[in-house]
């Protein structure tokens, strides 16, 4: 028999689904019909850009739901593609990656040029395809984020949309934004869609008190700052605290303080909730991350940023690792309860 949401979360059960955000959900944009026809027809997207996005909006087990579940794996170069695989060297093989997509009932798979090319004219036309088109990778001593592929090559494949990250606060990110900037320009002349991962990449960000990469305040900006160049799906890392401006003094810190009283609060659908209206009110969904590799309880944690992504409104979350580096049967599984959260009428918005 197939578990409850609020059974998955425990003792936060009450807290997570009887929660009132701070901001109200009135100021959320949430479509109740279409998003492509109540929020994105009226931008300047073209109708080519709209048939893409009603692509991926329309596909999988939450199709017409106005969520979205999608499958990432560019972690064969992110972080090596045998520390990567090494729990499920099945995925080595670029087709069984876009068969758990398929499998798992998601949206959308994202992976590489490389990956996603070597089985495009088997499955393009059966899933939408993400390309990615820039990464970072353990072989270069710096981190940093830079082009592997081109918008072009993503539409000749076949793909729905292009992805790309970058890493805000690094002092790399003006030249990342340069150059998404004008990679997502061409994908939109395509008519392609584009995804930005939102992230934040500074050793300063990281103090002997908190992890500030995950902090609402700045996770909100950099996704403002992504909404800006016309990114269509914006991902970002759930928010686990939150006062970077006033910590690290980043900006006018003297202007911030009615941001954490007014508009958030220490609730994580609250913290959630901030890096939501930083997307131009929900008018740009928000997928959150579903967590790091594999651990204990993945069920649960899961269900878990589902539900605060869903009740915070977000539009879903973009989960890997947590379900490649399982068996599928047991990937897919996560992946159907993670859809199951955005199905589930009872989990409403805060």
């Amino acid at each position: 028999m197939k578990k409850a949401t609020a059974d998955y979360l425990g003792d936060e059960a009450d807290d997570l689904l009887g929660h009132t955000c701070v901001v109200p959900a009135a100021l959320v944009k949430r479509p109740k019909k279409s998003y492509v026809d109540e929020l994105y027809a009226a931008s300047d997207r073209s109708n080519r850009v709209l048939g893409s996005l009603e692509r991926i909006f329309g596909h999988g087990r939450l199709a017409g739901k106005n969520y979205l579940s999608i499958l990432p794996v560019d972690q064969g170069i992110e972080h090596t593609a045998g520390a990567s695989f090494a729990e499920n060297p099945m995925y080595m093989d670029p087709e069984n990656i876009v068969k758990l997509a398929i499998e798992g009932g998601c949206n959308a798979v994202a992976s590489t040029l490389g990956n996603l090319g070597m089985v495009s004219r088997k499955y393009a036309h059966r899933i939408p395809f993400i390309v990615k088109l820039n990464h970072s990778d353990l072989m270069t001593p710096e981190a940093d984020q830079r082009m592997y592929a081109s918008a072009e090559q993503a539409y000749d494949l076949g793909a729905a949309a292009v992805g790309a990250t970058i890493y805000y606060g690094s002092e790399q990110a003006r030249r990342q934004t340069e150059e998404v900037t004008e990679a997502f320009a061409a994908a939109h002349e395509l008519g392609l869609a584009t995804v930005l991962w939102c992230y934040l990449r500074n050793p300063a960000f990281k103090t002997a008190d908190a992890d500030y990469h995950l902090a609402a305040d700045a996770t909100g900006q950099a996704n403002h700052l992504g909404v800006t160049i016309e990114a269509d799906i914006v991902k970002q890392k759930l928010a686990e605290c939150n006062g970077a401006f006033k910590a690290l003094k980043l900006g006018r810190v003297d202007k911030v303080g009615k941001m954490y009283s007014e508009l958030c609060s220490d609730h994580p659908i609250d913290l959630a909730r901030y890096q939501v209206i930083n997307c131009y009110a929900g008018r740009i969904p928000l997928i959150n991350s579903g967590g790091a590799s594999v651990g204990e309880d993945d069920l649960a944690q899961a269900v878990r940023t589902a539900v605060i992504n869903k009740r915070a409104g977000g539009s879903g979350l973009i989960s890997g690792r947590k379900a490649f580096q399982k068996p599928m049967a047991d990937g897919v599984e996560l992946l159907h309860a993670i859809q199951d959260v955005y199905r589930d009428r009872s989990v409403t918005l805060a």
